[in-house]
């Protein structure tokens, strides 16, 4: 299934064309932040230059992804076709690697024939392979990472285990656990969130607590001996302690500042050169420029709180439900989109319900990681690939619910 996964979304990148990313504004849209930050390490300015020219450092995106475009564009060219066609074919890697992510996943909470299925709807159903085949950006790899450390979380557990003798919970494991977690951080740090439910969950389930509790401090030093580096460059280059990136308050402006409506209002961000914003993001510099967004953020929010309440829910609506996309030129397409992505929310909630009232030894993972991960983009800002994290659990859950429903109709 892994090959088949890879072979889908290689040939849907080289024969759709989908290296051949837009040249608009300077191929902003190749890696947008990113691919910027990227450009600027192969150009000799350092982790720096998110928007437009050359700005200074930034903190505004973690580094893990941006250091691996610089590094094929120091390989293939910066921007160039060959370059775009090696990052979706590594994204693709990374996005059928969760094929057997997916798979143990499920085999250890259900059963075989729910893993093949949920397998199988990864590697070839095409929204699951969207982001990988089109966007120069973190989704896959994080996706891939979290998928790992949820099959970590239940190696470690037992779950699945036909025999359960000796702990689970090696040093090794809780070492590979504190590394991955700290990969996370480093390529998208709003998934933290949930680590420290994971930890508590995997912990609830040690033979003995006591034994365990130096493995996980060990855990935890190796957690922050993987983003130490990237939090001291930060406090040498700002003077500021950035715990991984430094746009919150920028965000928060733009999400719910005034003229919001629950998406992001790009005209408070520093993207088009001689913008008022660029202006003042290149004169103050980009911690106290987003520390000034963020101020009045809160004081318009302060000012504003049922306005605040209200978008915060419409984000609540537009995660589980769909983000509009006010550019799509097909209202029929955009309304298939929006139809099957809110029909995978309600099959995954429906699946999550259903683990519950079966006592699936896993359901209470997968229910804080549904309840977590969403809280950022709740309050914050919304876009419909915030979601991709749990859509490998949402196709499991999804495949379970309908897999459940088949007794009831052969009894009927």
């Amino acid at each position: 299934m892994f090959w088949t996964a890879l072979l889908v979304r290689i040939l849907v990148i080289t024969l759709a064309h989908t290296y051949r990313i837009r040249s608009f504004q300077d191929h902003f849209q190749f890696g947008w932040e990113m691919g910027r930050v990227a450009r600027a390490l192969v150009w000799g300015y350092g982790y720096a230059d998110p928007f437009v020219g050359h700005t200074g450092p930034t903190a505004w995106v973690p580094p893990l992804y941006p250091l691996l475009i610089a590094v094929v564009f120091r390989l293939a060219g910066v921007y160039t076709a060959l370059s775009g066609w090696i990052l979706l074919a590594i994204n693709s890697l990374f996005s059928a690697a969760i094929v057997p992510g997916i798979y143990e996943i499920a085999v250890r909470s259900y059963n075989r024939k729910v893993a093949t299925w949920s397998a199988w709807v990864w590697a070839l159903y095409p929204a699951a392979l969207q982001y990988a085949v089109h966007w120069v950006w973190e989704m896959s790899l994080t996706t891939m990472l979290f998928s790992f450390a949820l099959v970590l979380a239940l190696r470690m557990r037992n779950i699945g285990d036909v025999s359960r003798a000796g702990n689970p919970q090696t040093t090794t494991r809780w070492l590979v656990f504190g590394f991955l977690w700290g990969l996370i951080a480093l390529s998208n740090s709003s998934l933290l969130l949930f680590l420290p439910a994971c930890g508590v969950w995997i912990l609830m389930g040690a033979p003995e607590k006591a034994a365990v509790l130096p493995r996980v401090s060990l855990a935890f030093l190796f957690f922050v001996a993987i983003i130490a580096p990237w939090l001291w460059r930060n406090w040498k280059v700002f003077h500021a302690f950035i715990p991984m990136r430094s746009n919150l308050g920028a965000e928060l402006y733009a999400g719910s500042g005034p003229g919001s409506n629950g998406f992001p209002f790009v005209a408070t961000l520093p993207l088009v050169e001689y913008h008022p914003e660029m202006l003042r993001y290149k004169k103050l510099g980009e911690i106290p420029w987003v520390r000034e967004q963020g101020a009045k953020a809160k004081a318009y929010i302060a000012a504003h709180p049922a306005h605040y309440a209200l978008i915060t829910l419409k984000r609540i609506y537009f995660y589980w439900v769909g983000v509009p996309h006010p550019s799509e030129e097909s209202p029929a397409g955009e309304f298939l989109r929006e139809l099957n992505y809110c029909f995978l929310s309600i099959t995954g909630w429906l699946g999550l319900l259903l683990s519950l009232r079966n006592r699936t030894p896993a359901a209470w993972l997968f229910a804080s990681a549904f309840l977590l991960l969403p809280l950022t983009y709740y309050f914050v800002t919304v876009n419909a690939r915030f979601r991709h994290p749990i859509e490998p659990l949402i196709a499991i859950l999804t495949v379970y619910l309908f897999h459940s429903a088949r007794p009831r109709q052969q009894t009927n």
